[in-house]
């Protein structure tokens, strides 16, 4: 059992980082049966209590639980949005009105929780008398997790608020003055993490953040900010470290059944054995993702969330050398073979990587539905390989950051400085393991291209994309837009200067004086 997979029975304030305050009144009095964080951190126990409670706030659904993959996948080329909820749908599509609908509020605001129940144990553990090993250890383990938190919210918002203490009524922390502030403070955690954090654990604290978890995401810090050298120095401790390997099928990533495996460097740990009827964050509410049942197709899950048919193209582009195609696409996607444009010859036999659910093709499902048969559907991360609907207690990870991610990542870094050489053999390692032939001699510019396609193959559907869009520059120019447009007439509404970030929600910004992101009211 891994360390999330144990409900936490947390003393922890939840609270989110911005709150009003008032004077003090007979209505506002501590509860007296309840202990305060200057009484609760007594021993290595509460400490661990209060580690594992950070943990829990990568399960929030404005974290990973849900809302992410509407912020990142959705609002990417990859994905969109067909929701009957008006609001979602145009949350997706960049025409949000209402600043403070819960997609929105919910993203910023859970991510604040996390960052302040790591604030407490940066406040609290360093005065607890114990071992002196393990309390570096869960210091650096905070200082990841609100990096990771940070890490997304610099990519969202662009200038959120540094928060660096546990949240009172009083505490008023600083908006950050620019993105490069935000990036630094995050190297700067990851910097400490690195140093703090153990290679592994045993098997009872599997799940918690290893030594090159904090080492890959600091790499993906620099190369955000185009910092090639500085990131590749990064990926190639994680690659030498000999920790990591690909595994020798794909789709073991995206498995219950085969998680925290060679090839993943940290991940979201969930469980659907806690399977409460509600979203609250308590002791034993439940721990599991909810990506499934919003991204399942008709008739298995909502379908708030499609995939681009651009994706079947992009894997259709090169086949095996045993002349199949790319298992990595059934293994992403689901799509009938009916397509049009899809080759749908002898070569390429209806196998079970085919099937959704019961067993039956997406032609056999809706034979008499085109409307239906002809959509796409995300196959990654749902439960179809077990049983035949989906829910909200899906018990799979979520892979923040695959082996096969820092391969494609130190390539890439690679060929920025002129290395293309070195890049390529790192490349073929992910393309062998999918059966593809291996690239040979690409000068800068080519090979450039070619990790882009390398990047979407391997990596769709995972959070990624938006983060490649940005470092890419895709997003600061027409030229750019027009190219996304291309793929994703989303992208139609997309407005420079505006569009590259979302809103702070307005509660935040009128109760904290905030400034508000450049084009939102």
């Amino acid at each position: 059992m891994n360390i999330y997979k144990k409900r936490l029975l947390t003393l922890l304030s939840g609270s989110l980082l911005l709150t009003t305050g008032c004077e003090k009144d007979l209505l506002n009095q501590p509860n007296p049966n309840l202990p305060t964080a200057e009484t609760f951190w007594q021993n290595s126990q509460d400490a661990n209590k209060g580690v594992l409670a950070a943990y829990s706030g990568l399960q929030l659904l404005g974290t990973y639980r849900r809302w992410l993959y509407f912020d990142y996948d959705l609002r990417s080329d990859e994905g969109f949005s067909s929701s009957p909820w008006p609001e979602l749908q145009s949350f997706t599509k960049f025409g949000l009105t209402d600043y403070n609908f819960e997609v929105n509020a919910v993203t910023w605001g859970n991510h604040y929780v996390g960052i302040n129940r790591c604030n407490q144990v940066l406040a609290y553990v360093p005065s607890i008398n114990m071992d002196a090993n393990l309390k570096t250890q869960m210091l650096a383990e905070a200082r990841f997790l609100r990096a990771l938190h940070y890490f997304n919210l610099v990519s969202l918002y662009g200038r959120p608020v540094l928060a660096t203490e546990p949240s009172t009524a009083e505490y008023r922390p600083p908006q950050a003055a620019s993105e490069q502030e935000v990036w630094d403070f995050i190297v700067q955690d990851l910097q400490a993490a690195k140093a703090g954090l153990p290679d592994t654990y045993p098997g009872n604290d599997l799940g918690r953040a290893t030594k090159g978890a904090a080492t890959a995401l600091l790499g993906k810090a620099f190369m955000q900010q185009l910092k090639w050298a500085e990131a590749s120095t990064q990926f190639a401790e994680v690659i030498s470290s000999g920790k990591y390997s690909l595994t020798s099928d794909y789709r073991d990533n995206f498995r219950h059944d085969r998680e925290n495996n060679s090839e993943s460097v940290f991940e979201v740990q969930f469980t659907a054995e806690y399977s409460a009827d509600r979203d609250d964050d308590y002791a034993g509410a439940s721990e599991a993702s909810q990506r499934a049942q919003f991204f399942g197709l008709p008739g298995k899950g909502w379908t708030d969330g499609e995939a681009r048919a651009w994706l079947i193209d992009e894997f259709l582009k090169e086949k095996t050398t045993a002349g199949k195609k790319d298992p990595r696409l059934s293994a992403t996607l689901f799509f009938s073979r009916n397509r049009a444009g899809y080759p749908n010859d002898a070569t390429d036999p209806v196998d079970q990587d085919n099937k959704a659910y019961d067993n039956i093709t997406l032609d056999q499902r809706f034979a008499g539905d085109a409307f239906n048969r002809n959509r796409v559907y995300w196959r990654k991360y749902e439960n179809d390989y077990w049983k035949n609907v989906e829910g909200y207690y899906s018990p799979i990870n979520h892979r923040v950051i695959r082996y096969s991610d820092v391969l494609l990542s130190q390539a890439e870094c690679l060929n920025e400085q002129g290395k293309s050489g070195e890049a390529i053999p790192l490349i073929n390692q992910v393309r062998r393991r999918v059966g593809l032939a291996d690239l040979g001699s690409l000068d800068q510019g080519t090979l450039r291209t070619q990790l882009m396609h390398e990047r979407v193959t391997e990596l769709a559907g995972e959070t990624w994309r938006w983060h490649d869009l940005r470092r890419w520059g895709l997003l600061d120019n027409q030229a750019g837009i027009d190219q996304l447009k291309g793929r994703d007439p989303d992208f139609n509404n997309f407005e420079l200067g505006k569009s590259k970030y979302l809103p702070i929600p307005r509660n935040d910004v009128d109760i904290a004086n905030l400034t508000q992101n450049p084009g939102w009211n």
